[in-house]
């Protein structure tokens, strides 16, 4: 009877040992999955952020056109704007000169409109 208490003790420590050796493997195939799941999930987001980076750079190149074509639209409306006032500059000078002249060196002499008259 002490051969067989013997043998269960022993069978029993065999399987605690296969057990141990089952979890430590769980162990060590889960601590695997989490390290293979970050190196994914790093490379994912590289991935991503290369793919984002080229979209914008794709998108910067295509506006940065629509500037440069927009800056010189703007760029002539102003220089046609400007040779329209030198025109009219030009044409004007003359008469507003003379009016001003006029209005300085013609002085019509009256009483203020505000000024009541007195009856003599």
């Amino acid at each position: 009877m002490a051969g067989q208490q013997s043998q269960s003790i022993q069978t029993l420590l065999e399987a605690e040992k296969e057990a141990a050796k089952v979890v430590q493997q769980a162990r060590q195939y889960r601590v695997q999955r989490l390290k293979d799941a970050r190196s994914e999930a790093a490379r994912e987001i590289e991935e991503y952020k290369k793919s984002k980076e080229a979209e914008f750079k794709a998108f910067e190149a295509s506006h940065a056109g629509n500037t440069q074509n927009a800056q010189a639209s703007v760029d002539r409306e102003t220089e046609a704007k400007q040779k329209e006032i030198r025109v009219q500059y030009e044409s004007n000078k003359d008469k507003v000169v003379k009016k001003l002249l006029d209005r300085v060196v013609l002085v019509k002499p009256e009483l203020h409109r505000n000024l009541e008259k007195v009856e003599a």
